[in-house]
């Protein structure tokens, strides 16, 4: 099925009880994406749980076989032909993975989809093919048409019991920089962002945060910094004000996650990438997830890249894949739910 019939098709059918339309994208055809999503769905898991649409180039993934070995209705939404053995192999993968992008953005805003799931591009093959986005983010951002995004990490079961849930303040810039991009107005924007989608999409009537501090404890109460004096704790007074949800305070970062871990809140709103990832892909590398909030659909994707040295080899584990495209129609399910 093209492209073109998706939403003629969605709008002859009860959109909100039937079975959810998920796309996906199959992301750098070079890499591990196609193997894992074609595994993914395949999976007992998610038997009969969704419609699938493939969003990706002709010649990399067979989704009528891929139907008929799942059991569930499974299309492909065309965007051009991969050749394996074009001339510039960076750039002719950087275009299929961007197309297939913008293509699964399009399908979601028009209402043809419900959510959508990425698989893993590669962000050098991205840039040699003319897209100026550093990766999913930020092109999904543009594409939606909305200000801001914030970053959710998430693995919903950890070895450790409960759910480990961040949402960053900054994303890929060095850590000289962190400490000059942080703002008040920043730390509620993107903390306010992550509080609508714990309700909207996790469900949480009044979610809980916490707040990571920036410095070693947490500033032990200025001696180590002011970040948390002067940034954090406004802007958790002023989110606080605003009744969107419930503020736990700022903890140091190397205990605040066991506040999340053992049901306290709900999530910790992290200053910095690594701070949190270290701890995320320690206690379950191959169950996160990344979630970006305040787009206009829900979009999720696994936690890791395109592993190219294992990429046609059929070894790639598929565990990140099948949580966020589990996660995807769970929100999905709690945004049905909440229209009803």
């Amino acid at each position: 099925m093209r492209g073109r019939d998706h939403a003629e098709e969605r709008s002859g059918r009860d959109a909100a009880s039937g079975p959810f339309r998920v796309a996906i994208t199959l992301g750098d055809p070079r890499g591990i994406g196609p193997e894992i999503t074609e595994k993914t769905l395949r999976s007992a898991a998610l038997s009969g749980s969704a419609e699938w649409v493939l969003v990706g180039p002709e010649g990399v993934v067979d989704a009528s076989a891929l139907g008929r070995e799942s059991g569930a209705r499974v299309v492909l939404e065309p965007v051009g032909h991969w050749d394996a053995e074009a001339a510039d192999l960076e750039r002719a993968a950087g275009e299929a993975a961007g197309r297939a992008v913008r293509r699964a953005a399009e399908l979601a805003l028009e209402g043809a989809v419900d959510g959508i799931v990425t698989a893993p591009l590669s962000k050098a093959a991205l840039a040699a093919a003319g897209f100026r986005y550093p990766g999913h983010t930020e092109f999904l951002r543009e594409l939606s048409g909305v200000p801001e995004v914030t970053m959710i990490m998430t693995a919903e079961d950890t070895p450790l019991g409960g759910p480990l849930r961040m949402a960053f303040l900054t994303g890929h810039i060095p850590l000289s920089r962190v400490s000059a991009s942080l703002d008040e107005a920043l730390a509620v924007t993107r903390s306010r962002i992550a509080l609508r989608a714990l309700r909207d999409w996790w469900g949480f009537e009044r979610p809980r945060l916490a707040f990571a501090g920036l410095n070693p404890h947490a500033s032990e109460g200025g001696l180590m910094g002011d970040e948390e004096a002067r940034i954090l704790e406004p802007a958790m007074h002023r989110l606080q004000a605003e009744g969107e949800g419930i503020m736990d305070g700022i903890h140091p970062a190397d205990t605040v996650f066991r506040r999340c871990l053992d049901g306290r809140v709900d999530a910790v709103v992290v200053p910095y990438h690594d701070v949190g990832l270290a701890v995320l892909k320690t206690v379950a590398m191959e169950r996160g997830v990344n979630v970006t909030a305040g787009l206009p659909f829900p979009r999720t994707s696994p936690d890791h890249g395109t592993a190219f040295d294992i990429a046609g080899r059929g070894v790639a584990d598929p565990a990140s894949m099948i949580e966020a495209v589990r996660l995807c129609l769970r929100f999905c399910g709690t945004r049905r739910a909440a229209a009803a």
